[in-house]
């Protein structure tokens, strides 16, 4: 099976995230699936995976072109894969905005993903556009680093689990998948 991870990142956080989930697929599907975890501007096809995750941090509560090129262009191929997206964005303790940060519907849509995971992401105003830094001082945002990279982990071992073959079982003495 080949997995591709693709994120779309502005200023590196969401690719540190891509990164982790890619090595977490990669321990927890060891020698059943090779991994590429690539930026969302690199991808060019998608047809040689089996399985494709899309990521993109979340600025002003919209996913990043890159990521939204990837599901746009590949949306009728991505529909015959098994397809799952997060996006990275939520920021300060507690994480704001509360509501759900970015809008994903569409892209679920178009993709035919299983699932939207959202994670919360990383601040550091120095990074950051004029606009940007207007939203993170309204919402009265911290810099600091958000992100945990256990949910990042356990969401793929999720996902991983979503992949791995049914195992036969005994029950009654039939064999039944499960």
């Amino acid at each position: 099976m080949k997995i591709l991870v693709a994120a779309a990142s502005r200023h590196g956080g969401t690719w540190e995230i891509a990164e982790e989930i890619g090595r977490a697929l990669t321990a927890e599907l060891r020698g059943h699936a090779t991994v590429r975890v690539s930026r969302a501007e690199d991808v060019t096809t998608v047809d040689e995976f089996d399985v494709v995750l899309v990521g993109s941090g979340v600025y002003l509560g919209q996913w990043l072109e890159p990521a939204k090129d990837v599901v746009d262009k590949h949306a009728e191929a991505l529909r015959a894969k098994k397809v799952w997206l997060f996006s990275s964005g939520p920021v300060g303790t507690p994480p704001k905005p509360a509501e759900d940060p970015v809008d994903v519907a569409r892209l679920m849509v178009s993709s035919g993903a299983r699932e939207h995971r959202v994670f919360p992401g990383r601040i550091d105003r120095s990074l950051l556009r004029f606009a940007e830094r207007a939203v993170v001082t309204a919402l009265r945002v911290k810099d600091g680093d958000y992100r945990d990279r256990s949910a990042a982990r356990a969401w793929a071992g999720e996902v991983a689990a979503a992949l791995k073959p049914a195992r036969t079982r005994e029950v009654s003495g039939h064999a039944e998948r499960g």
